[in-house]
Protein backbone atom coordinates (compact mmCIF):
# COMPACT_ATOMS: atom_id res chain seq x y z
CA UNK A 1 0.00 0.00 0.00
CA UNK A 2 1.06 3.79 -0.90
CA UNK A 3 2.70 5.26 2.50
CA UNK A 4 0.97 8.31 2.45
CA UNK A 5 -2.34 6.96 1.61
CA UNK A 6 -1.48 4.29 4.51
CA UNK A 7 -0.65 7.73 6.70
CA UNK A 8 -3.28 9.01 5.79
CA UNK A 9 -6.00 6.27 7.07
CA UNK A 10 -3.96 5.64 10.20
CA UNK A 11 -4.47 9.70 10.90
CA UNK A 12 -7.92 9.67 10.17
CA UNK A 13 -8.64 6.54 12.18
CA UNK A 14 -6.24 7.94 14.80
CA UNK A 15 -8.08 11.47 15.31
CA UNK A 16 -11.65 10.40 17.15
CA UNK A 17 -9.97 7.95 19.58
CA UNK A 18 -7.87 11.27 20.23
CA UNK A 19 -10.64 13.33 20.57
CA UNK A 20 -12.29 11.16 23.23
CA UNK A 21 -8.75 10.26 24.99
CA UNK A 22 -8.34 14.20 25.40
CA UNK A 23 -12.19 14.64 26.64
CA UNK A 24 -11.28 12.24 29.52
CA UNK A 25 -8.56 14.06 29.90
CA UNK A 26 -9.64 17.51 30.47
CA UNK A 27 -12.98 16.10 32.17
CA UNK A 28 -10.60 14.96 35.24
CA UNK A 29 -8.40 17.73 35.33
CA UNK A 30 -11.18 20.16 35.48
CA UNK A 31 -13.43 18.01 38.38
CA UNK A 32 -10.59 17.14 39.83
CA UNK A 33 -9.26 20.74 40.72
CA UNK A 34 -13.39 21.89 41.16
CA UNK A 35 -13.55 18.89 43.55
CA UNK A 36 -10.36 19.41 45.91
CA UNK A 37 -10.17 20.11 49.53
CA UNK A 38 -8.50 23.50 48.27
CA UNK A 39 -11.84 24.78 47.75
CA UNK A 40 -14.13 24.42 50.15
CA UNK A 41 -16.90 23.01 48.51
CA UNK A 42 -17.18 26.02 46.35
CA UNK A 43 -19.84 27.89 48.84
CA UNK A 44 -21.28 30.79 47.35
CA UNK A 45 -19.91 33.90 48.08
CA UNK A 46 -16.63 31.84 49.25
CA UNK A 47 -12.72 31.87 48.96
CA UNK A 48 -13.69 28.92 47.45
CA UNK A 49 -15.93 30.38 44.72
CA UNK A 50 -13.25 32.52 43.84
CA UNK A 51 -10.99 30.05 43.07
CA UNK A 52 -13.06 28.44 40.99
CA UNK A 53 -13.87 31.25 39.11
CA UNK A 54 -10.18 32.29 38.60
CA UNK A 55 -10.03 28.55 37.06
CA UNK A 56 -12.56 28.72 35.03
CA UNK A 57 -12.21 32.13 33.79
CA UNK A 58 -8.39 31.25 32.75
CA UNK A 59 -9.73 28.21 30.52
CA UNK A 60 -12.09 30.30 28.85
CA UNK A 61 -9.22 33.00 28.21
CA UNK A 62 -6.85 30.30 27.29
CA UNK A 63 -9.76 29.32 24.57
CA UNK A 64 -10.11 32.91 23.17
CA UNK A 65 -13.07 33.67 23.70
CA UNK A 66 -14.98 36.65 24.58
CA UNK A 67 -15.51 37.88 28.17
CA UNK A 68 -18.89 39.56 28.21
CA UNK A 69 -18.84 40.11 32.05
CA UNK A 70 -18.72 43.19 34.07
CA UNK A 71 -15.99 45.90 32.76
CA UNK A 72 -14.48 43.65 30.31
CA UNK A 73 -13.72 40.86 32.56
CA UNK A 74 -15.68 36.79 32.31
CA UNK A 75 -17.21 37.85 35.73
CA UNK A 76 -20.28 39.34 36.89
CA UNK A 77 -21.35 39.98 40.23
CA UNK A 78 -24.20 40.12 41.69
CA UNK A 79 -25.91 40.38 45.51
CA UNK A 80 -27.44 38.07 47.49
CA UNK A 81 -28.75 37.28 51.20
CA UNK A 82 -28.95 33.98 53.17
CA UNK A 83 -32.36 33.11 54.49
CA UNK A 84 -32.57 30.18 56.58
CA UNK A 85 -34.42 27.55 54.86
CA UNK A 86 -36.71 25.94 57.73
CA UNK A 87 -36.95 22.40 56.46
CA UNK A 88 -33.23 21.90 56.36
CA UNK A 89 -31.53 19.11 58.71
CA UNK A 90 -28.71 21.24 59.54
CA UNK A 91 -28.91 25.05 59.63
CA UNK A 92 -25.82 27.30 60.59
CA UNK A 93 -26.25 30.56 59.66
CA UNK A 94 -23.92 33.50 61.41
CA UNK A 95 -24.04 36.32 58.99
CA UNK A 96 -27.18 37.49 57.35
CA UNK A 97 -25.87 40.41 55.59
CA UNK A 98 -25.68 41.51 51.81
CA UNK A 99 -23.25 39.47 50.05
CA UNK A 100 -21.39 39.42 46.68
CA UNK A 101 -21.48 36.49 44.33
CA UNK A 102 -20.49 36.08 40.86
CA UNK A 103 -21.51 34.20 37.50
CA UNK A 104 -18.79 33.84 34.79
CA UNK A 105 -19.67 34.51 30.50
CA UNK A 106 -17.77 33.70 27.57
CA UNK A 107 -19.18 34.30 24.01
CA UNK A 108 -18.03 32.54 21.14
CA UNK A 109 -19.31 35.11 18.44
CA UNK A 110 -19.61 33.26 15.10
CA UNK A 111 -21.84 36.14 13.42
CA UNK A 112 -25.04 34.30 13.44
CA UNK A 113 -28.43 35.86 14.10
CA UNK A 114 -28.87 34.17 17.29
CA UNK A 115 -27.47 32.79 20.78
CA UNK A 116 -27.76 29.42 22.52
CA UNK A 117 -26.71 29.17 25.65
CA UNK A 118 -24.65 26.50 27.50
CA UNK A 119 -24.71 26.95 31.42
CA UNK A 120 -24.54 25.06 34.60
CA UNK A 121 -23.94 26.26 37.96
CA UNK A 122 -20.32 25.96 39.83
CA UNK A 123 -21.20 26.45 43.70
CA UNK A 124 -21.90 24.05 45.78
CA UNK A 125 -22.44 23.92 49.85
CA UNK A 126 -18.90 24.47 51.49
CA UNK A 127 -19.15 23.16 54.68
CA UNK A 128 -23.27 23.21 55.04
CA UNK A 129 -22.73 26.83 56.60
CA UNK A 130 -25.96 28.02 54.73
CA UNK A 131 -27.90 24.02 55.10
CA UNK A 132 -29.02 22.31 52.66
CA UNK A 133 -27.23 19.14 53.71
CA UNK A 134 -28.35 15.64 53.95
CA UNK A 135 -25.07 14.97 55.76
CA UNK A 136 -26.30 13.17 59.09
CA UNK A 137 -23.01 13.34 61.06
CA UNK A 138 -21.73 15.56 63.44
CA UNK A 139 -18.56 16.33 62.14
CA UNK A 140 -17.87 19.48 60.27
CA UNK A 141 -17.00 18.14 56.77
CA UNK A 142 -15.97 19.94 53.40
CA UNK A 143 -18.72 18.88 50.31
CA UNK A 144 -17.13 19.17 47.46
CA UNK A 145 -19.40 18.67 45.58
CA UNK A 146 -17.47 16.40 42.36
CA UNK A 147 -21.23 15.60 40.96
CA UNK A 148 -23.31 18.33 42.08
CA UNK A 149 -21.93 20.32 39.71
CA UNK A 150 -18.71 20.12 39.15
CA UNK A 151 -19.15 17.90 36.59
CA UNK A 152 -21.64 19.92 34.66
CA UNK A 153 -19.16 23.26 35.23
CA UNK A 154 -16.49 20.88 33.42
CA UNK A 155 -18.86 19.29 30.76
CA UNK A 156 -19.93 23.42 29.79
CA UNK A 157 -15.76 23.59 29.68
CA UNK A 158 -15.24 21.20 27.33
CA UNK A 159 -18.57 21.92 25.49
CA UNK A 160 -16.62 25.47 24.96
CA UNK A 161 -13.67 23.83 23.72
CA UNK A 162 -15.73 21.41 21.30
CA UNK A 163 -17.43 24.17 19.51
CA UNK A 164 -15.15 26.57 19.13
CA UNK A 165 -14.31 24.38 16.33
CA UNK A 166 -17.28 23.03 14.98
CA UNK A 167 -18.63 23.57 11.97
CA UNK A 168 -21.96 24.08 13.50
CA UNK A 169 -21.91 28.05 13.08
CA UNK A 170 -25.30 29.24 12.97
CA UNK A 171 -25.77 30.05 16.42
CA UNK A 172 -23.13 32.11 18.45
CA UNK A 173 -22.64 30.39 21.82
CA UNK A 174 -22.48 31.89 25.54
CA UNK A 175 -20.94 29.58 28.07
CA UNK A 176 -22.67 30.91 31.24
CA UNK A 177 -21.02 29.48 35.02
CA UNK A 178 -23.89 30.60 37.63
CA UNK A 179 -23.16 30.54 41.15
CA UNK A 180 -25.63 30.56 43.93
CA UNK A 181 -27.89 27.82 42.40
CA UNK A 182 -27.56 25.83 45.65
CA UNK A 183 -29.62 28.80 47.84
CA UNK A 184 -31.86 29.32 45.16
CA UNK A 185 -30.78 29.96 41.63
CA UNK A 186 -29.80 33.18 42.19
CA UNK A 187 -27.01 33.63 39.93
CA UNK A 188 -29.40 32.66 37.15
CA UNK A 189 -32.38 34.92 38.03
CA UNK A 190 -29.42 37.47 38.01
CA UNK A 191 -28.00 36.56 34.54
CA UNK A 192 -31.31 36.62 33.20
CA UNK A 193 -32.56 39.97 34.27
CA UNK A 194 -28.86 41.46 33.30
CA UNK A 195 -27.95 40.25 29.79
CA UNK A 196 -24.29 40.38 28.78
CA UNK A 197 -24.59 44.19 26.10
CA UNK A 198 -23.53 42.75 22.64
CA UNK A 199 -24.59 39.52 22.39
CA UNK A 200 -27.65 38.34 19.77
CA UNK A 201 -30.97 37.32 20.97
CA UNK A 202 -30.56 34.31 22.91
CA UNK A 203 -32.13 31.15 21.04
CA UNK A 204 -32.13 28.43 23.46
CA UNK A 205 -30.39 27.51 26.61
CA UNK A 206 -29.04 23.97 27.48
CA UNK A 207 -28.33 22.96 31.29
CA UNK A 208 -26.22 20.39 32.73
CA UNK A 209 -26.39 19.83 36.29
CA UNK A 210 -25.05 16.47 37.89
CA UNK A 211 -24.38 14.59 34.79
CA UNK A 212 -21.09 12.90 36.38
CA UNK A 213 -22.64 9.64 37.25
CA UNK A 214 -24.03 7.64 34.96
CA UNK A 215 -25.38 4.19 35.73
CA UNK A 216 -25.09 1.15 34.08
CA UNK A 217 -28.13 1.17 32.86
CA UNK A 218 -27.62 4.59 31.09
CA UNK A 219 -30.38 6.39 32.48
CA UNK A 220 -30.33 10.11 31.25
CA UNK A 221 -32.88 12.63 32.39
CA UNK A 222 -33.79 15.21 29.63
CA UNK A 223 -35.86 17.63 31.11
CA UNK A 224 -37.90 20.90 29.13
CA UNK A 225 -38.31 18.82 25.87
CA UNK A 226 -42.02 20.29 25.33
CA UNK A 227 -40.36 24.02 25.68
CA UNK A 228 -40.41 23.59 21.80
CA UNK A 229 -41.85 21.53 19.15
CA UNK A 230 -37.83 21.60 17.55
CA UNK A 231 -36.81 19.82 20.76
CA UNK A 232 -39.73 17.26 20.74
CA UNK A 233 -38.83 16.26 16.52
CA UNK A 234 -35.55 15.91 17.05
CA UNK A 235 -35.36 13.70 20.66
CA UNK A 236 -38.06 11.42 18.68
CA UNK A 237 -35.91 10.64 15.98
CA UNK A 238 -32.42 10.66 17.81
CA UNK A 239 -31.23 7.56 19.27
CA UNK A 240 -28.92 6.94 21.18
CA UNK A 241 -27.01 3.30 22.41
CA UNK A 242 -25.80 5.11 25.18
CA UNK A 243 -28.98 5.62 27.19
CA UNK A 244 -32.28 5.47 28.38
CA UNK A 245 -33.57 8.79 28.13
CA UNK A 246 -36.25 10.00 30.55
CA UNK A 247 -37.57 12.77 28.70
CA UNK A 248 -40.22 15.19 30.57
CA UNK A 249 -41.64 18.01 29.26
CA UNK A 250 -41.77 20.92 31.57
CA UNK A 251 -39.44 23.58 31.63
CA UNK A 252 -39.42 24.72 35.36
CA UNK A 253 -36.79 22.54 37.42
CA UNK A 254 -34.82 22.49 40.82
CA UNK A 255 -31.88 24.02 38.16
CA UNK A 256 -30.96 26.81 36.44
CA UNK A 257 -32.73 26.34 33.36
CA UNK A 258 -35.99 27.65 35.40
CA UNK A 259 -34.69 30.86 34.95
CA UNK A 260 -34.42 30.81 31.27
CA UNK A 261 -37.91 29.39 30.89
CA UNK A 262 -39.75 31.82 32.77
CA UNK A 263 -38.11 34.50 30.48
CA UNK A 264 -39.89 32.15 27.59
CA UNK A 265 -36.92 30.79 26.47
CA UNK A 266 -36.91 26.85 25.22
CA UNK A 267 -34.53 25.18 27.61
CA UNK A 268 -33.22 21.29 27.44
CA UNK A 269 -32.18 20.09 31.25
CA UNK A 270 -29.70 17.38 31.53
CA UNK A 271 -29.26 15.10 34.26
CA UNK A 272 -27.68 11.75 35.20
CA UNK A 273 -29.66 10.97 38.35
CA UNK A 274 -29.64 11.25 42.24
CA UNK A 275 -27.50 8.90 44.49
CA UNK A 276 -26.77 8.14 47.80
CA UNK A 277 -23.60 11.13 47.94
CA UNK A 278 -26.31 13.67 46.93
CA UNK A 279 -25.55 16.73 49.20
CA UNK A 280 -23.35 14.94 51.41
CA UNK A 281 -19.64 15.13 52.09
CA UNK A 282 -19.21 11.54 50.19
CA UNK A 283 -19.87 13.05 46.86
CA UNK A 284 -15.77 13.23 45.55
CA UNK A 285 -14.31 13.16 42.39
CA UNK A 286 -13.33 9.23 42.96
CA UNK A 287 -17.05 8.45 42.32
CA UNK A 288 -17.09 10.16 39.00
CA UNK A 289 -18.37 7.81 35.54
CA UNK A 290 -15.44 9.86 33.42
CA UNK A 291 -16.30 8.15 30.03
CA UNK A 292 -20.32 8.30 31.31
CA UNK A 293 -20.02 12.39 31.33
CA UNK A 294 -18.21 12.08 27.86
CA UNK A 295 -21.02 10.24 26.39
CA UNK A 296 -23.17 12.78 27.41
CA UNK A 297 -21.33 15.74 26.52
CA UNK A 298 -21.14 13.71 22.95
CA UNK A 299 -24.66 13.67 22.88
CA UNK A 300 -25.51 17.08 23.42
CA UNK A 301 -23.17 18.35 20.72
CA UNK A 302 -25.37 15.80 17.99
CA UNK A 303 -28.07 18.22 19.39
CA UNK A 304 -26.76 21.10 18.98
CA UNK A 305 -25.35 19.96 15.38
CA UNK A 306 -28.89 18.85 14.70
CA UNK A 307 -30.94 22.03 15.89
CA UNK A 308 -27.85 24.28 13.85
CA UNK A 309 -30.15 24.64 10.66
CA UNK A 310 -33.51 25.17 12.54
CA UNK A 311 -33.43 29.14 12.98
CA UNK A 312 -34.85 30.70 16.11
CA UNK A 313 -36.96 28.18 17.99
CA UNK A 314 -40.33 28.20 18.64
CA UNK A 315 -41.01 28.56 22.72
CA UNK A 316 -43.66 26.29 24.03
CA UNK A 317 -45.49 26.99 27.47
CA UNK A 318 -45.55 23.81 29.36
CA UNK A 319 -47.53 22.25 31.97
CA UNK A 320 -46.95 23.15 35.76
CA UNK A 321 -44.80 26.40 34.62
CA UNK A 322 -46.22 27.92 37.95
CA UNK A 323 -46.82 25.01 40.05
CA UNK A 324 -50.13 24.72 40.55
CA UNK A 325 -50.97 21.24 39.82
CA UNK A 326 -48.21 20.68 42.36
CA UNK A 327 -49.66 18.76 45.30
CA UNK A 328 -49.08 20.37 48.42
CA UNK A 329 -47.93 18.14 51.57
CA UNK A 330 -47.45 18.27 54.99
CA UNK A 331 -45.72 14.42 55.52
CA UNK A 332 -42.45 13.42 54.09
CA UNK A 333 -41.21 9.87 53.29
CA UNK A 334 -37.88 10.35 53.90
CA UNK A 335 -36.79 8.91 50.31
CA UNK A 336 -34.26 10.11 47.38
CA UNK A 337 -36.43 8.71 44.42
CA UNK A 338 -34.81 7.20 41.61
CA UNK A 339 -35.30 10.47 38.76
CA UNK A 340 -34.33 8.41 35.63
CA UNK A 341 -36.43 5.08 36.06
CA UNK A 342 -38.18 4.52 32.99
CA UNK A 343 -40.66 2.07 34.60
CA UNK A 344 -44.40 2.03 36.73
CA UNK A 345 -44.13 3.48 40.17
CA UNK A 346 -41.69 5.41 42.00
CA UNK A 347 -38.21 3.50 42.27
CA UNK A 348 -36.08 3.70 45.72
CA UNK A 349 -32.30 5.67 44.98
CA UNK A 350 -31.91 6.13 48.97
CA UNK A 351 -33.90 5.85 52.51
CA UNK A 352 -32.66 8.68 55.00
CA UNK A 353 -32.27 6.84 58.32
CA UNK A 354 -34.78 7.47 60.40
CA UNK A 355 -37.69 8.83 58.78
CA UNK A 356 -40.90 6.60 58.23
CA UNK A 357 -39.12 4.94 54.93
CA UNK A 358 -37.03 3.74 56.82
CA UNK A 359 -38.60 2.52 59.66
CA UNK A 360 -41.30 0.73 57.72
CA UNK A 361 -37.86 -1.15 56.14
CA UNK A 362 -37.91 0.58 52.69
CA UNK A 363 -34.74 -0.13 51.02
CA UNK A 364 -33.16 1.15 48.13
CA UNK A 365 -34.03 -0.27 44.88
CA UNK A 366 -37.70 -0.86 46.11
CA UNK A 367 -39.97 0.41 43.96
CA UNK A 368 -43.31 2.32 45.26
CA UNK A 369 -46.31 1.02 43.56
CA UNK A 370 -49.05 2.16 46.14
CA UNK A 371 -49.11 4.35 49.33
CA UNK A 372 -52.93 3.77 51.07
CA UNK A 373 -55.66 3.76 49.43
CA UNK A 374 -53.82 4.79 46.27
CA UNK A 375 -51.73 3.56 43.49
CA UNK A 376 -48.38 4.86 42.56
CA UNK A 377 -47.44 4.93 39.01
CA UNK A 378 -45.13 8.32 39.38
CA UNK A 379 -44.02 11.38 40.44
CA UNK A 380 -47.25 13.01 40.39
CA UNK A 381 -49.43 10.49 41.56
CA UNK A 382 -46.38 9.69 44.46
CA UNK A 383 -46.87 13.28 45.28
CA UNK A 384 -50.66 13.33 45.25
CA UNK A 385 -50.74 10.04 47.65
CA UNK A 386 -48.65 12.28 49.81
CA UNK A 387 -50.68 15.04 49.80
CA UNK A 388 -53.42 12.67 51.06
CA UNK A 389 -51.97 12.44 54.40
CA UNK A 390 -51.18 13.77 57.24
CA UNK A 391 -48.71 13.47 60.79
CA UNK A 392 -49.71 10.73 62.45
CA UNK A 393 -51.18 8.88 59.52
CA UNK A 394 -50.55 4.77 59.42
CA UNK A 395 -50.86 3.77 56.10
CA UNK A 396 -50.09 0.33 54.13
CA UNK A 397 -47.63 0.86 51.32
CA UNK A 398 -46.66 -1.73 48.58
CA UNK A 399 -43.21 -2.55 46.91
CA UNK A 400 -42.08 -4.42 44.14
CA UNK A 401 -38.86 -6.11 45.99
CA UNK A 402 -36.67 -9.02 43.50
CA UNK A 403 -40.12 -9.19 41.47
CA UNK A 404 -42.19 -9.64 44.30
CA UNK A 405 -44.98 -7.31 45.72
CA UNK A 406 -44.07 -6.49 49.75
CA UNK A 407 -46.85 -4.87 51.94
CA UNK A 408 -44.83 -2.38 54.53
CA UNK A 409 -46.55 -0.12 56.85
CA UNK A 410 -45.89 3.09 57.24
CA UNK A 411 -46.29 5.82 60.06
CA UNK A 412 -45.82 9.42 59.07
Amino acid sequence: MNRLLLACIITISFQPLFAQSLLLTQLKQHITYLAADELEGRQTGSKGERLAYEYISKYYQQLGLKPVGDNGTYIQAFPFTIKANPHDTIVVIKDTSAKTAHNIAAYLDNGAATTVVIGAHYDHLGYAEYGNSLYAGTEHLIHNGADDNASGTAAVLELARILKSSTAKKNNYLFVNFSGEELGLYGSKYFVEHLPIGIAPINYMLNLDMVGRLRNDGGLALGGVGTSPSFTSLLNHLASDSFAVKKTESGVGPSDHTSFYLKNYPVLFFFTGTHSDYHKPSDDVEKINFQGEANVINYLVTIVDSLDNKGKLVFTKTKNEDNKETPKFKVTLGIMPDYVYNGTGIKIDGVSDGKPAAKAGMQTGDVIIALGKMKVTDMQSYMTALAAHKKGDSVKAKVMRDGKVKKLNVTF
